[in-house]
């Protein structure tokens, strides 16, 4: 049978204040009428699982030009859409130096969510954990310490002691627990990353990616709200020093001082690594991750990390175009019980783009036609695609909106012959 030509919807611009839907030039590779004698034998279509809340580019998705920064490796990707905005050798390997702390703290949190561990529990500080040099909570040998104060420690003052401390509570030794950090890295899905120790401590074995780090960041906030407050928190006090005066330490993120909407996460400094931070800002309902590393000093990890959150927020936005549930367009069905089925978003379509592109992004609906009974309602009928210049299109699952039956054998030769003669609309 020939094929009958049919019209790709656009949504060209106008993202917000209503959506303008327009039909443009005939796609009759992407919907075509299936030949009559074939549509008795074509196999149903499965009911597909509804795609996540919003669209997610493709792992290849390519980071829009960005500025030139003077980090050795930089990162930022949107924590809705998973839209990379920025990508400077984001898989190479590098030291990830107090960093690695993040994989501490979520392994932790973990085991608190699970019952194993609570945030009253004390722990033993081995001598050990009260000798490793850098950065400290300045834990007493042979103390017990509160997992909470362990934690704010960790976190807040990115002491090394800490993290000995609570790796050693939870695996019995702080290389037993460096074990449970790589397989939970490699459950998690960070590819590029080994660890050897809990805090971060130099070693050439102990390495991770950029990308790496923005996903243990965005699997952290998502899988423990509830604990994510502490990466916010400006100071923490704990023990004495020798007159007796007690130790208060700030938190070295250094966007968490500015009006920037930042909440988190954590430095890092070593020779070998040089400055670094993963951080992550909320504006307006939007999360952006960033990661940072390699840069030359303090005043120079605080500049650039300010300034390039600043470029993702002022840059790019994004945009909803269709909510879940959405009628995008209507199709004509196959010996159905009705002549036509509705097609909608299986789920939010949302989109990070550059604010410039705005008016150059296109929709389409993409699917064959007509569409064989019997139908089932949230059945997967095609795609969505959204096309941006410089970009790969993001695509979303188009279902049917309502189940539609078979017909019967007798109501089956009538409405084909009718399909064949006038077209859509008919049975």
């Amino acid at each position: 049978m020939k094929a009958r030509p049919a019209f790709v919807l656009a949504i060209i611009g106008g993202l917000v204040g209503g959506l303008t839907l327009a039909a443009v030039e005939p796609a009759l590779a992407q919907r075509q009428s299936a030949p009559a004698a074939e549509q008795k034998k074509q196999p149903r279509k499965q009911a597909q699982k509804p795609a996540p809340e919003t669209a997610t580019p493709p792992a290849g998705d390519a980071a829009a030009s960005g500025p030139e920064t003077k980090a050795r490796q930089a990162y930022i990707v949107d924590f809705q859409t998973g839209t990379v905005l920025l990508d400077k050798n984001s898989e190479e390997r590098m030291p990830p130096s107090s960093m690695s702390k993040i994989m501490t703290a979520y392994l932790v949190f973990k085991a608190i969510k699970e019952g194993r561990l609570k945030l009253d529990d004390q722990l033993p500080v081995s001598e050990k954990a009260w000798r490793i040099q850098g950065s400290k909570m300045f834990v007493d040998i042979n103390s017990q310490v509160k997992v909470g104060d362990l934690l704010q420690g960790m976190i807040v003052q990115s002491g090394n002691d800490a993290c000995i401390v609570l790796a050693e509570g939870l695996a019995g030794s702080e290389e037993e627990f460096a074990e449970r950090m790589n397989v939970e890295a490699k459950r998690l899905g960070l590819n590029g990353s080994h660890f050897r120790n809990a805090s971060g401590w130099p070693d050439p074995d102990h390495y991770v990616t950029a990308r790496d780090l923005a996903v243990l960041a965005r699997h952290l906030i998502t899988d423990f709200p509830e604990y994510y407050h502490y990466y916010s928190q400006l100071t923490y006090t704990y023990g004495v020093d020798q007159a007796g005066k007690a130790i208060t330490q700030g938190n070295r993120n250094p966007l968490l001082y500015k009006s920037l909407g930042a909440d988190g996460l954590k430095t890092g400094h070593t020779d070998a690594a040089g400055y670094g931070l993963t951080a992550s800002a909320i504006r307006d309902g939007r999360r952006v991750i960033m990661v940072l590393n390699g840069m030359s000093s303090i005043k120079a990890r605080a500049e650039e990390s300010e300034r390039l959150l600043e470029w993702a927020y002022r840059e790019y936005a994004n945009y909803t175009l269709f909510r879940a549930g959405d009628k995008i367009e209507v199709a004509d069905v196959w010996l159905g019980d009705q002549a036509v089925v509705p097609l909608t978003a299986a789920s939010d379509l949302i989109v990070t783009l550059p604010r410039r592109a705005r008016a150059q992004l296109k929709v389409k609906a993409v699917y064959d036609a007509p569409v064989p009974a019997p139908i089932a309602k949230g059945q997967r009928i095609g795609s969505l695609v959204a096309d941006v210049p410089g970009r790969d299109p993001i695509e979303l699952p188009l279902v049917a909106g309502a189940e539609v039956p078979r017909l019967g054998f007798a109501g089956r030769i009538p409405a084909a012959a009718s399909y064949l003669i006038f077209g859509s609309g008919h049975k």
